[in-house]
């Protein structure tokens, strides 16, 4: 059974490095399950405190992620169109990565906010600016925090390997 939370856990821990990324995926709860999952072996020892700091984590971030990127989208003058726009590009530059993960979500706030607002250039430009900031520093923090899960679970790993791989 330990096995089998183990590899069950580190899907999890990729899929949550991954929804750091995508947008459909709730990245830092996904990341969290691994965790969880690799705590409930017998192999490693149960450490609440860390599991209930991570899990609060967790929901601070995934909390965040729609915050960030409204913050940046009002700070610089732009529209609900325009956060939906780079969440739009981001998924279809996901289609022309690298590059497109990080054109995309420009051009699609830019396109929301000339959708919003036809006649002002600079203006569409300057929120696009906001949003894709807002979207970048977003997803910089989910994956700092995919990181960091990824980081223990791979050390507690190696830690306790020879406990859970014992037949």
């Amino acid at each position: 059974m330990d096995i089998l939370l183990t590899l069950l856990g580190l899907f999890f821990i990729s899929l949550g490095i991954l929804g750091a990324i995508l947008p459909v995926l709730p990245g830092p709860p996904i990341g969290w399950l691994g965790l969880l999952c690799l705590y409930g072996t017998t192999a490693v020892p149960n450490n609440s405190q860390f599991i209930w700091t991570t899990l609060i984590i967790a929901i601070i971030v995934t909390a965040l992620d729609y915050i960030i990127p409204v913050i940046g989208t009002k700070k610089f003058g732009g529209t609900k169109k325009g956060v939906w726009g780079s969440t739009i590009g981001l998924i279809v530059g996901l289609f022309f990565a690298p590059i497109g993960i990080i054109i995309g979500p420009f051009a699609g706030a830019f396109l929301g906010e000339l959708i919003e607002d036809k006649s002002d250039f600079k203006k569409a430009f300057k929120a696009a600016t906001g949003t894709f900031i807002g979207f970048l520093f977003s997803t910089g923090l989910k994956l700092v925090v995919g990181g960091f899960f990824f980081y223990y679970f791979m050390e507690e790993f190696w830690l306790y390997k020879s406990e859970i791989f014992k037949f």
